[in-house]
């Protein structure tokens, strides 16, 4: 997943970095809070981590911007300030979990990958049906319809288009799949994802237009209604 680093340590942040990439995820650096609320409010991130102390702009005044705006992209505070005032008052102010400094790269994963859980699961609690062009998908019946046709879809292929629906007009990669809707955060080396599109495509184009699941070539796949 896309994860921001707000660090202005650079050998905190490039351990840091390293980690997450190591881990699977895909990362951009930042070094002060101005040029991070800036990022945060122009890119789509699945998760931001960021230093509580960093110049410019402090990381909980980040985090309070952000949260005024109505961005809601999960954040992970890290901070050397011990104090359970000094965590309320960054949970309060609209942090979903705090790293106290010195910190386990294994914890740190652990709590990033919890609190995108967490979000997800928000998320997708308040949406009961989604529909994109004549294409309607029930989440709670889980049946799809098309130009009023119901479509039979298997349970994964089922979890597959939903992701692509609930990310329209937005490339996904291959990767991004295999961890949102196979849960697997390494590549089996399989063509799973390729054939899964391929019969999910199949099954939405049938006798219907126009084509909704697009091949970017060398990036993955994008949803949209042309």
């Amino acid at each position: 997943m896309k994860i921001l680093l707000i660090e202005d340590d650079s050998e905190t942040s490039g351990h840091v970095s390293h980690a997450l990439t190591a881990a699977g995820h895909d990362v951009e650096r930042a070094a002060d809070g101005r040029l991070a609320l800036s990022r945060a409010l122009s890119g789509e991130y699945a998760a931001l981590i960021m230093d509580r102390m960093l110049p410019g702009l402090d990381g909980l005044s980040v985090t309070k911007q952000l949260r005024a705006q109505g961005n809601e992209t999960p954040i992970l505070l890290i901070t050397t300030m011990t104090g359970i005032d000094d965590r309320v008052e960054g949970l309060e102010g609209g942090a979903d979990d705090y790293l106290v400094k010195p910190f386990a790269f294994a914890e740190l994963l652990a709590r990033v990958h919890a609190m995108v859980r967490r979000a997800d699961i928000s998320e997708r609690a308040a949406v009961t049906r989604l529909v994109i062009a004549d294409l309607q998908m029930d989440l709670i019946a889980r049946t799809v319809h098309r130009g009023g046709e119901a479509i039979d879809l298997q349970a994964q292929e089922f979890r597959l288009l939903e992701y692509l629906v609930r990310n329209t007009g937005r490339a996904v990669t291959r990767s991004m799949l295999l961890e949102h809707v196979w849960k697997l955060n390494f590549d089996p080396r399989t063509n799973i994802v390729e054939t899964h599109v391929s019969r999910l495509r199949s099954k939405l184009a049938r006798g219907h237009a126009p084509e909704l699941i697009h091949t970017i070539r060398g990036t993955g796949y994008i949803f949209r209604a042309d």
